[in-house]
């Protein structure tokens, strides 16, 4: 090689040089814009971190908490019952409450149970057989499987499902029934009335339930939740009600930075260009950043408009680093002529530890 190619590769290379600190500066200043100490979104909270304070706030309320629960839990369709009559274990039976809330026993037939407590249906059941059978009959009547009084969880938790519960239960206890919060999880809980089962049919809310409960829909606000000791925020769930956990929103970054992708929204915190392209790693070397683009569709109409973005003006503080939105998109394009310069000092960086090696 000649001299004067081997001045041209060194000065390739230090130019190459240049650009890699000149980036690694810009990201170093994202950063350090978002947080002094390093960490890029300080504010937002991991589910990880929601799901402890999900298990410390249950154990704080669980004892703060009134039991909103009566005495016994009602039968109702489908449930299965284990009748044990003490002086003729011949009677004893498993029975199943037909969707008419009747079960059938043998020598008695055909007796009505829905609505009533099993205490209450020992006593009818007394009541039969003293009549007919016995003369001081002791019966036992227990649930054996619980089936008609469901909740639904859904949404952004991590086992959604329809599960059954004796009387009500807190939310937050609720919530751990459903293992917890999943990682997309909004900042807010909403509970659907559904209605409870009773003898009369009647599905309204005991007179003793707050009132915020006796609404369509209860909004509770997840933060507060977990922050405070209140337990009138951790709201009575009963049966046929619907627990619904929102998703937060996501930001995505794409095009030329090291971790494209989408990113949660914790707790609908809000997220800055910069902490959005931080989470993304920065840009890369053959980046545009002058020429980026945020992408923001319209929640009315479901329309996309691009509007210009210099994130070079942004790192260099020039201007204002805006906040995002849910579903927004950070679009970083290439630089074509930065792909040359890089390919170029790449191989004139390859030429001159070739010629190095060789002459050493």
């Amino acid at each position: 090689m000649t001299p004067s190619r081997q001045k041209h590769a060194v000065r390739a290379a230090q130019a190459s040089l240049s650009l890699s600190f000149w980036l690694a500066a810009s990201i170093a200043l994202a950063q350090g814009s978002v947080n002094p100490s390093g960490d890029p979104s300080p504010a937002l909270q991991t589910a990880t971190e929601m799901n402890q304070r999900l298990q410390e706030a249950r154990g704080t309320l669980a004892t703060s908490t009134a039991n909103t629960q009566g005495d016994e839990t009602r039968i109702g369709p489908e449930d299965l019952l284990n009748v044990a009559v003490f002086e003729a274990p011949e009677m004893n039976s498993a029975a199943r409450v037909s969707a008419s809330g009747e079960i059938s026993l043998p020598l008695l037939g055909a007796v009505h149970a829905a609505g009533l407590t099993p205490s209450e249906l020992e006593s009818v059941l007394k009541a039969r057989l003293r009549g007919t059978y016995l003369k001081d009959p002791h019966v036992g009547v227990f649930v054996q499987e619980l089936q008609s009084h469901p909740i639904s969880v859904v949404g952004a938790v991590k086992m959604p499902g329809v599960f059954q519960i004796r009387g009500a239960k807190p939310v937050i206890e609720v919530l751990s029934m459903a293992q917890g919060l999943a990682d997309d999880a909004g900042d807010t809980v909403l509970i659907m009335r559904g209605g409870e089962f009773s003898a009369s049919g009647n599905s309204d809310p005991p007179e003793h339930a707050p009132s915020q409960s006796n609404s369509a829909i209860v909004e509770i606000d997840l933060k507060k939740l977990l922050d405070s000791a209140d337990s009138s925020l951790n709201v009575p769930v009963r049966p046929g009600d619907i627990v619904k956990v929102p998703r937060a929103g996501i930001v995505y970054v794409v095009g030329e930075v090291q971790k494209p992708g989408g990113f949660v929204l914790q707790n609908n915190e809000n997220i800055s260009v910069l902490q959005a392209l931080a989470l993304a790693q920065g840009p890369t070397h053959t980046s545009a950043i002058g020429r980026s683009r945020l992408i923001r569709t319209d929640p009315l109409t479901g329309k996309r408009r691009e509007i210009p973005m210099n994130l070079g003006k942004i790192l260099a503080g020039k201007s204002p680093d805006a906040f995002l939105q849910p579903k927004d998109i950070v679009f970083v394009p290439n630089s074509a002529a930065k792909s040359v310069l890089y390919r170029g000092s790449e191989a004139a960086l390859q030429t001159a530890a070739g010629v190095a090696i060789y002459r050493w």
